[in-house]
């Protein structure tokens, strides 16, 4: 049985990566940060209790500014691959906590990086490594962009990834490691956090269709993504760790679409007017905006023979029908008196 260590498994591509390396027969290990609240809502349909014989899913406390702590826990579970989805992940968030996101995300790859080339080295053994990188890498770089495209990243957040881009090329190029990096374009699902512009869509449209709330606030409705569902991207990571050798790889549907395009669907799809119910509100803008971003999978197509199945009109449907259902869960209850007027209204970003 393969072990897999997933670092940031509680986040949306955590949860599906956990899932299908579940049904593909791993052991799989995920990192998780301290709280003093349970954050584990997008696993909690994949955990058995430990003490069950048929139980693979096991979670560790951890965080990637602890070197120490990591080279315990990669010492103690002699992973075969290592995921590493763990980040500050938030572009509107970087800007205002820059410090913290270049240290959690390219500092923090280079200490597990170190982890596990110190594992390798100690026991002669391959640990293969994934590491997620982004879209917003390539930030003014113009579409179509592809895996020679140049990185001009635009936001502290793109800034941390690059680096982490090179520390893993670099571990590669230099200690012989089996790590590639995902370059993973826009990838949204019904697990999507509600503070991202899409699932904030979804979630604020089906709450108006309640008549919940009035209004959406956004910010560049022109700006242009590719736009897929993480349950096909997660495939593409582990498709990358299968190859005889080591790689980068774009994943993306090819396809782009402006955010009034995406919200237009959402709207569309619960027979609203989007015009009647969206503003554009200043503060949504980003201090560098990054205009279009429209990926080229071919290299992923051919060499790793990967296909993303789910459409744009297929993630709208996804996710409407999700929030439609909380919505909906949130009516009744505020209806019971349970939930005060403000609940759901309000996102900071």
């Amino acid at each position: 049985m393969r072990k897999a260590l997933i670092t940031g498994i509680t986040g949306q591509d955590g949860s599906y990566l956990a899932e299908f390396l579940l049904e593909k027969g791993y052991e799989v290990h995920g990192l998780r940060r301290r709280s003093s609240s349970f954050n584990t809502g997008r696993i909690d349909h994949l955990y058995l209790d430990p003490h069950q014989p048929e139980a693979r899913l096991y979670l560790h406390y951890g965080d990637l500014c602890d070197g120490t702590g990591l080279r315990h826990l990669v010492e103690q579970i002699q992973p075969d691959e290592v995921y590493n989805l763990a980040a500050q992940s938030h572009v509107a968030v970087s800007f205002l906590q820059p410090e913290y996101t270049i240290e959690v995300n390219a500092t923090g790859t280079l200490r597990l990086l170190e982890a596990v080339r110190d594992l390798c080295d100690r026991s002669g053994r391959q640990v293969r490594f994934y590491q997620a990188g982004t879209s917003e890498m390539f930030g003014s770089s113009a579409p179509p962009q592809s895996e020679i495209t140049p990185f001009h990243p635009r936001s502290p957040y793109a800034v941390s990834k690059v680096a982490a881009y090179w520390q893993t090329v670099n571990h590669r190029e230099a200690y012989g490691l089996f790590a590639c990096n995902g370059i993973l374009f826009n990838h949204e699902s019904e697990r999507r956090g509600e503070t991202f512009v899409t699932r904030k869509i979804t979630r604020a449209a089906t709450r108006i269709k309640l008549g919940l709330q009035e209004h959406l606030y956004l910010g560049n409705l022109g700006a242009r993504r590719d736009w897929g569902h993480a349950q096909d991207y997660v495939r593409a990571m582990w498709l990358m760790l299968q190859q005889d050798a080591p790689d980068d790889y774009v994943v993306a549907t090819g396809e782009s679409y402006a955010v009034s395009d995406f919200v237009e669907r959402v709207f569309a799809r619960l027979e609203l007017d989007w015009q009647e119910h969206v503003r554009v509100d200043p503060r949504y803008f980003r201090p560098a905006e990054v205009e279009f971003l429209w990926g080229d999978p071919a290299k992923a197509q051919q060499r790793l023979n990967w296909h993303h199945h789910v459409s744009i009109d297929q993630l709208v449907e996804r996710m409407v029908t999700s929030d439609l259902m909380l919505a909906q869960r949130e009516k009744v209850l505020k209806e019971a008196g349970v939930l005060g007027s403000a609940t759901g209204s309000a996102y900071m970003f």
